[in-house]
């Protein structure tokens, strides 16, 4: 191969791992010291590279084009930095002390919002912006033309770099920075004004983001879909150096932009995989990123997802009965496109309360359920399309696919804790992503696979949901007695505190592991389950949103009750189901819908209706001047 084209090649990777550099320095900065995960830094990219492309011309035409192009760049940071200080003032003051779910779904309801507030308000289109004046040339190395405002991209990285060490180690506010990102605790405890402190950061990282985002227009055209794919890069690049660690993220950037640069000529077919699957290597490796700090022992998910188990009285053994003949008699009682729907919420209940076990039970916070339920989904439609054979042996298969492949994956991730631990998860589900949307011979690529239809004697809409019910609920009823079994307790020991759960002779990381299994085993036959309703499958079953889904259902319902992601699956399913026909910006209505999970309801419905009968019945015992 010509060495001029590698070099070449070498440049356009440190080209692009500058850029990704200066969107994954806000994003650690801001992790470092508030412990938020904030999902929407990637719409705050988006909106710097729509606000730069607009500003641009208009100051071009009247200040002039080199003055005026480098104006609207600024212009644009610095007003995404002010919504950045805008978001923290409202919504992430209230969140600081969640768990990383609630932070997770309250950034994520902000993309959905951002998204649809831009297409409302811009447009669907993409949106061209203009070149740089000045560097719209080229230069030529070793007889081969690169172009200068990728030259220009470069140095831009190790000067941003330069600066933020000088504002770390040189100016007060960049001491406190990094004393909270050591201990927030203590800083706090000195006096620090902590609320100006973290409204300082996210103005620091958000003007990052839209710095990032405003510098790409004279490269790419601003659109609606790069947050999610700009978000997924920050956050490797974020976990692989280490969360809060700015030169770990500038180590990172520059190993995957080269990676990618040279991954794409050696290994085409996995240029998507391999960035995701360096940092499940890190992360195996080196459990902290590479010059991340350990976590503190026993991070976990906090007391909002801390699930506490109890006898059920015979009033809510009276309504589950209830609830199952209701379930039963749905058929009955609605069209056929009603049955679809609800034989949909009956899956997505499987998979919420599959998600439950891990995380209210076992406080192994995942952001990638979506790997178990797709890997499921695939392992029934290849059983049927590549394998011939039956149904009933696909529905079968699908369970122990993705169970065998949640204990191998999950073999490294329960060695992890807190963030770490969710962005592995993640991290694995994107994996089995980019190898569906890739593996075009296999799995058809974005085609998908399809013709993957039940049985004759299941073709019926409502035959089929009567196996669904009868499948998912016996699954449901095992993980329910799993719960209430000394596996279960276990499992809820090593939650609480694995240290003392290790002294009394549990063996944590195993039994963790075994719910690990068991949990992505149930999301696979809800997998499977899903892939004979539709009769085709696609790569969006490992998707994002998928995941997000789940731990909206699971928080909807209430994850400190073993009923609520039941209940959660349906309310969401049916709002989702209800609100998208009626209108273009579902995602808006969904975006908010979640943002009120967590700001007012953040024990969910069913949590909200316990917390009532709690406090009713401490007031009748009051009254009767009995102990609360």
């Amino acid at each position: 191969m010509d060495p001029a084209f590698l070099v070449i090649q070498g440049l356009n990777g440190l080209a692009s791992a500058s850029s990704l550099f200066l969107i994954a320095s806000g994003l650690t900065l801001v992790f470092g010291v508030t412990r938020i995960v904030n999902f929407a830094h990637g719409s705050l990219t988006m909106l710097g590279a729509y606000a730069a492309a607009l500003l641009a011309p208009l100051a071009m035409a009247s200040l002039g084009k080199p003055l005026g192009f480098w104006t609207a760049i600024a212009v644009a940071a610095i007003a995404v930095g002010l919504l950045g200080v805008l978001i923290e003032i409202v919504l992430l003051r209230r969140i600081y002390r969640a768990p990383e779910l609630f932070q997770l779904l309250a950034t994520f309801a902000l993309v959905l919002i951002i998204q649809d507030l831009v297409i409302l308000t811009i447009g669907p289109q993409d949106v061209l912006g203009p070149r740089a004046p000045g560097l719209t040339g080229f230069v030529e190395i070793f007889g081969r033309r690169f172009p200068l405002y990728e030259l220009f991209l470069i140095a831009v990285g190790p000067i941003v770099l330069g600066l933020l060490w000088l504002l770390l180690t040189r100016t007060r506010f960049g001491i406190l920075v990094r004393a909270a990102t050591q201990d927030r605790e203590m800083v706090g405890a000195l006096g620090v004004d902590q609320a100006r402190l973290f409204t300082g950061t996210l103005f620091l990282g958000a003007f990052l983001a839209g710095l990032g985002g405003a510098l790409q227009i004279p490269r790419a055209p601003a659109n609606t879909e790069m947050d999610l794919a700009l978000i997924a890069e920050a956050f490797v690049v974020t976990v692989i150096g280490g969360m809060g660690s700015v030169t770990g993220a500038f180590l990172a950037a520059i190993l995957i932009g080269v990676l990618q640069a040279y991954g794409i000529l050696i290994f085409p077919e996995i240029t998507l995989v391999v960035v995701f699957l360096l940092m499940a290597i890190v992360l195996v490796v080196r459990p902290y990123g590479l010059l991340g700090k350990p976590e503190p022992i026993g991070a976990g998910p906090g007391a909002a997802f801390a699930l506490t188990l109890r006898p059920w009285t015979g009033v809510e053994n009276a309504l589950a009965i209830l609830g199952i003949l209701a379930l039963a008699a749905a058929p009955l009682l609605l069209d056929a496109y009603g049955v679809t729907v609800a034989t949909e919420a009956v899956i997505l209940a499987l998979v919420a309360f599959s998600l439950h076990l891990i995380i209210g039970v076992g406080g192994l916070v995942s952001f990638g359920h979506a790997a178990w339920f797709g890997l499921g989904a695939y392992g029934a439609a290849l059983a049927v399309k590549s394998l011939s054979i039956p149904m009933e042996a696909a529905l079968a298969l699908a369970p122990l696919v993705a169970g065998l492949g949640a204990a191998l994956f999950g073999a490294f991730v329960v060695r992890l804790s807190g963030i770490y631990l969710a962005m592995l998860t993640l991290a694995v589900a994107q994996i089995l992503y980019a190898v569906a949307f890739q593996w075009v011979e296999v799995t058809g690529g974005d085609n998908g696979i399809v013709g993957v239809w039940p049985a004759d004697w299941a073709s019926g809409r409502i035959v089929y949901f009567y196996l669904v019910l009868a499948l998912a609920g016996a699954a449901i009823l095992a993980l329910r007695r799993i719960m209430y079994a000394p596996f279960g307790y276990a499992l809820r020991a090593a939650r609480d505190s694995a240290l003392r759960a290790e002294a009394i002779g549990i063996a944590v990381r195993r039994t963790r592991w075994l719910a690990f299994a068991l949990s992505g085993a149930a999301a696979g036959l809800a997998g499977g389950l899903w892939t004979f309703l539709k009769g085709a499958i696609d790569p969006t079953v490992l998707s994002i949103p998928v995941s997000v889904d789940a731990l909206a259902m699971l928080l909807l319902g209430g994850a400190q009750t073993v009923i609520g992601p039941i209940v959660g699956a349906g309310l969401l399913h049916m709002m989702e189901d209800q609100t998208m026909p009626l209108t273009d910006y579902w995602r808006l209505v969904l975006g908010l819908v979640l943002l009120a999970i967590v700001l007012l309801a953040p024990r969910g419905v069913v949590g909200a209706i316990e917390a009532l009968r709690e406090a009713r019945r401490d007031e009748t015992r009051a009254a009767k001047g009995a102990p609360p």
